[in-house]
């Protein structure tokens, strides 16, 4: 199966926090948050495979600072790595100030996607390619990653 650039899975979404989206105190909820996450990591997923997936993971799912009422949700998702049928999506969120455009980093997380054929079963993926130097530094971490989550997995099955 031929590689794909990573820049086929890139996503930008952009979100309002809305007044149902926010608690009491005007900040978004962060189970809101990890939807959008979601939502994103999958889109990317999907324009790398271009099969249905489904999430498998979240891993080290960072809240950063809070994202308020009325601020705009600018959410980049990519591929990181690939492996036989699953693919690590890096997925970062900035809020920004509607009427500044500031912008801050407010959250990021991994989420692991599974690709599937139509009968719902696991299904290969392309390896992905990183072309820039950041892309090759976070497919590596991504390797490691994994290579650690499996670790940890045997380690608990012993």
């Amino acid at each position: 199966m031929q590689g794909k650039p990573v820049r086929e899975s890139v996503v930008e979404m952009i979100q309002i926090v809305r007044p149902g989206d926010a608690n009491p105190l005007g900040m978004a909820f962060g189970g809101t948050v990890v939807a959008w996450m979601d939502m994103a990591g999958a889109v990317s997923a999907v324009r790398h495979a271009r099969r249905p997936v489904v999430t498998a993971s979240i891993d080290n799912l960072s809240f950063i600072s809070p994202i308020h009422m009325g601020e705009f949700v600018v959410i980049r998702a990519s591929v990181n790595y690939t492996h036989r049928t699953s693919m690590e999506v890096g997925v970062w969120i900035e809020s920004e100030n509607p009427l500044t455009g500031e912008r801050k980093p407010t959250t990021h997380g991994y989420l692991t996607f599974v690709a599937l054929d139509e009968r719902g079963q696991p299904a290969p993926v392309p390896p992905v390619v990183p072309e820039t130097i950041e892309e090759k530094q976070r497919h590596k971490e991504a390797k490691r990653r994994r290579d650690y989550k499996l670790k940890m997995r045997e380690e608990q099955e012993l």
